[in-house]
Formats: structure tokens, sequence, C-alpha cells
């Protein structure tokens, strides 16, 4: 076109009432269309089986957490005692250190347990 014209407004002002933007090297590609991701549900699901840790976990599980909930029951009771802290402070850290551990593993085991739990029921539908 090579003709001047002035526009009331700024550049993007003049581009809309012209109809069109940057033409040539300068101007930025138009936008692709975004291309469907490829759908994974489409395909028919593999059976999946637990694997031989998976069900040993979910028959070792049960046992360890019982044995856990009787090692926090016994550092309770330790705990418990008003005096061991004035009598016996090293214990008493002992106690409440091995304590804090212990209920960390129990929480972690039971989160395991019920993953696995979840995830048997949904094979077994």
């Amino acid at each position: 076109e090579g003709r001047w014209r002035e526009y009331a407004g700024g550049y993007s002002d003049m581009v809309a009432q012209r109809g069109y933007g940057l033409s040539g090297p300068l101007a930025p590609e138009p936008p692709k269309p975004e291309k469907a991701a490829p759908r994974e549900a489409a395909r028919p699901a593999a059976k999946r089986k637990l694997s031989f840790n998976e069900k040993r976990a979910l028959e070792t599980l049960p046992a360890r957490m019982e044995t856990l909930r009787a090692e926090l029951a016994k550092l309770e009771a330790a705990l418990g005692d008003a005096d061991l802290h004035r009598r016996d402070p090293a214990a008493f850290d002992r106690a409440t250190h091995g304590y804090a551990e212990k209920q960390a593993e129990l929480d972690r085991a039971e989160n395991e347990w019920l993953e696995l739990e979840i995830l048997r029921e949904e094979i077994e539908g």
C-alpha cells in the first residue's frame, strides 16, 4: 500500500480499523489449532494385578500396625509417669523421641495400607 494515513488512537486502533495486523517477516505466526491430546481412556485399560510385594504388604501391614500401636501404648504408659522427667531425664527424652518416631512410622504404615486397599478394590471392581 505504501500510503501514510493518520489515525486517531494508537497502532492497535489502526489495525482494528483496517481489519488486519502485521504481515511479512515481522508478523507473529497465527496460533496453530491445538491438537487434541491422545485419549488414554479410549484404549481399554489393561487388567492390572497386585504385584507380589503389594500383596505381601497387604498381608503384613496390619500386624505391623498392631505392633506399633502396642509399642506406642508402652511409651504412653512410661510418659504417663509424672516423676519420670525428674527421676531420669535421659529416659524421658528417649521415650518422647521414640514415641514421635513410632507415631510417624504408624502413620506411614496406615497410609500405605490404605493406598493398597484402595488399589485392590479398584482392581477387583
